[in-house]
């Protein structure tokens, strides 16, 4: 029971990481001002230039989150998991 919440509360976190961007970036009335300029670049452009590292910060942690890093064999099937080698 215990693996399952934590399982669960994995996939639900890298949901929310994965919604953050789209829901920063959709909502354009909140960020469609000229102010505040930051080197004189009015505030809807670096807003959105701020999302890519942003953007790429939250697909990385969902990744790890929901990546499986022990592939354990299935007694009941038979069947070994093929793990890749170098």
């Amino acid at each position: 029971m215990t693996r399952f919440v934590s399982n669960r509360l994995r996939r639900v976190t890298a949901a929310v990481l994965l919604l953050a961007p789209a829901a920063g970036l959709l909502w354009v009335p909140w960020y469609s001002g000229a102010r505040p300029r930051l080197a004189g670049v009015p505030f809807f452009y670096w807003y959105q230039l701020a999302w890519v590292p942003g953007c790429g910060l939250a697909l990385l942690a969902a990744y790890l989150l929901t990546r499986n890093t022990h592939r354990r064999p299935d007694p009941a099937s038979g069947r070994r998991h093929h793990r890749p080698g170098p």
